[in-house]
């Protein structure tokens, strides 16, 4: 496996982790969803937000997009978990549009971050690629760590790639289109 076929496989991750988790908030009692917690976020609805944040910034800095800092800064986060999920979903999709697109060599291709205080910083694609992955999952993480504490018990979110684990996601997969 290349780290371009890593890459996407990651992404593809991303989306059905996403997935399972926001499945698992939807069905949270009324007001758990924003209920104060102990986390790096004080709420489940605040570290979601967070997340899709900070997937749009870098996926602006990936694509060029021309926002730059903005696109986190102009962020208006969700008030629902149901227009978040969406909101997420989509996103994950044109991650995973993105990677598809990608040669080998855009891997060690650099493109500008715009990081306010530290100016305009060129990157790798592979880099960014990695360090979002490596955010999401962190941040996921912690949501997962909350859900503890709500009416809904955490869901599995660490058997994706392994064939041995297909059983336990062949439905949700191919719901999705992965």
């Amino acid at each position: 496996m290349t780290l371009l076929d890593h890459l996407r496989r990651m992404a593809r991750n991303n989306l059905w982790s996403n997935d399972r988790l926001y499945r698992a908030v939807l069905a949270m009692q009324p007001g758990e969803f924003d209920a104060k917690r102990t986390s790096f976020f004080p709420s489940i609805k605040e570290t979601f937000n967070h997340i899709l944040a900070v997937d749009r910034l870098y996926l602006d800095f990936l694509t060029d997009g021309g926002l730059g800092a903005a696109a986190y800064d102009d962020y208006v986060p969700f008030d629902h978990a149901a227009s978040l999920a969406e909101a997420q979903a989509d996103f994950d999709r044109k991650l995973i549009a993105f990677c598809d697109g990608l040669s080998e060599a855009d891997l060690d291709r650099r493109v500008i971050t715009d990081r306010r205080e530290d100016g305009k910083i060129p990157e790798r694609i592979g880099d960014i690629l990695a360090h979002v992955f490596l955010h999401d999952i962190h941040h996921r993480g912690q949501v997962h760590a909350m859900l503890s504490g709500t009416s809904v018990a955490p869901p599995q979110l660490d058997e994706f790639l392994l064939d041995y684990d297909q059983k336990l996601r062949k439905d949700e997969v191919e719901r999705l289109g992965l």
